[in-house]
């Protein structure tokens, strides 16, 4: 049953590219952006803005900007500012922290369900891979497989708080109490979960938190999150001339401070969806929860569609998932569905999705992979019923 108390007329509005009539529903591989993002990014422009750690007023507001936005984005996952360390994507940070953490010698684990952005980096590091396998038909990562993957050489475990494509939800926790049980850290990828709900990554027992602001309706920057005393202990390569400070000897090159502007303004949009009270964590966590529910109630109606549809296959059934479906039409390839959508106005996403191993585990790599739509906070009722009416019409 849909929500009737989540405003969702309102939150709409705030989107300006909402208003060409289509039916964004290919949110997993980023969002729209709020009128009052743009605002901020245009307001930092406007203002003036210098690199940080001059003396002058332009360079000022640089260092203000990017301390604001390391506390909007420790307030949406639950860690501390100091530990914050921003860069241009997910997967940039990940092969910079990767290099960091592990090499030959070292053992990590890592997941069929993730992204390929919390695989590659890791393999390529020189260290021992294992695996930790999907089931394939319901999607889910088997929690139990863990206990014997992981040992006493394992550096790391990486794994996905939410699957980008089957949306499946791992049991986060459990697994990272194996992997701190054996002293091995605790890599999640954060980037499709963030967007779906409230963010703890404390309860998740997450050593590091990774997510892009894309994702969540910021400009393209991404964050991984840690314990600022867990960074003073990791040594990455940097120029002999920048900052050996944490976290700052992380960042590479000159931030992009307008945009950095832009995360802080999407976090407390994010925080002000619904009304609410209490510090900009609290209001968040109440925001998102919100928000949460709504995309499910939708999503159960999208799920139950498609799942009727004699034409179409539907990849997982995980009993914890976030609102993204991934499927396949009869007789159509996935890039000629995604076409046809288009045509009718909506939007959806085609192929692996970065997903590698998973559409390997699948079966459906070689062939195109599958169409992919994604529910976020700002889809209503009609973004389904347009997409479900399409994909009939294929039958």
């Amino acid at each position: 049953m849909l929500d009737p108390t989540f405003p969702i007329e309102s939150v709409r509005s705030s989107y300006p590219a909402l208003a060409d009539g289509f039916a964004y529903l290919d949110g997993a591989a980023g969002t729209q952006t709020p009128r009052p993002v743009i605002d901020a990014v245009s307001a930092a422009y406007r203002a003036g803005i210098g690199n940080v750690g001059g003396a002058f007023p332009a360079s000022d507001r640089s260092g203000a900007i990017v301390a604001a936005c390391r506390a909007a984005v420790a307030d949406l996952v639950g860690g501390h500012p100091d530990g914050v360390v921003l860069g241009p994507n997910m997967t940039t940070l990940t092969y910079r922290l990767a290099r960091a953490i592990a090499g030959p010698g070292d053992e990590v684990v890592l997941s069929r369900l993730d992204h390929d952005a919390n695989v590659r980096p890791w393999t390529q590091t020189g260290a021992t891979v294992r695996w930790a396998e999907v089931d394939p038909v319901t999607g889910e990562l088997p929690v139990e497989q863990y206990a014997d993957l992981i040992g006493e050489r394992t550096r790391l475990v990486a794994v996905t708080a939410a699957s980008n494509i089957l949306g499946t939800r791992p049991d986060v926790a459990a697994i990272a109490e194996l992997a701190h049980r054996a002293g091995a850290l605790m890599y999640v990828d954060g980037v499709h979960a963030t967007p779906h709900g409230p963010v703890d990554m404390r309860a998740l027992g997450a050593d590091f938190y990774a997510t892009s602001a894309y994702k969540w309706s910021g400009p393209h920057i991404g964050a991984v999150v840690a314990d600022p005393a867990l960074l003073e202990t990791l040594r990455p390569d940097k120029l002999a001339s920048s900052p050996d400070t944490v976290p700052e000897r992380f960042e590479t090159g000159t931030a992009a401070f307008a945009d950095l502007a832009g995360v802080t303004a999407a976090v407390d949009h994010l925080a002000a969806m619904v009304p609410g009270t209490g510090t900009r964590r609290e209001r968040l966590l109440a925001s998102m929860s919100a928000a949460e529910e709504h995309e499910l109630a939708l999503f159960a109606v999208l799920i139950e569609g498609l799942e009727t549809m004699p034409h179409v296959t539907v990849y997982g059934k995980p009993a914890r998932r976030t609102a993204t479906a991934y499927f396949n039409v009869a007789g159509h390839t996935p890039r000629q569905v995604a076409e046809h959508l288009a045509g009718l106005g909506v939007n959806v996403w085609n192929g692996h999705n970065y997903a590698w191993e998973l559409t390997g585990a699948l079966g459906i790599r070689d062939s195109g992979g599958a169409v992919r739509a994604g529910l976020v906070h700002y889809n209503d009722r009609s973004d389904v019923d347009r997409l479900l009416d399409g994909v009939a019409r294929l039958g």
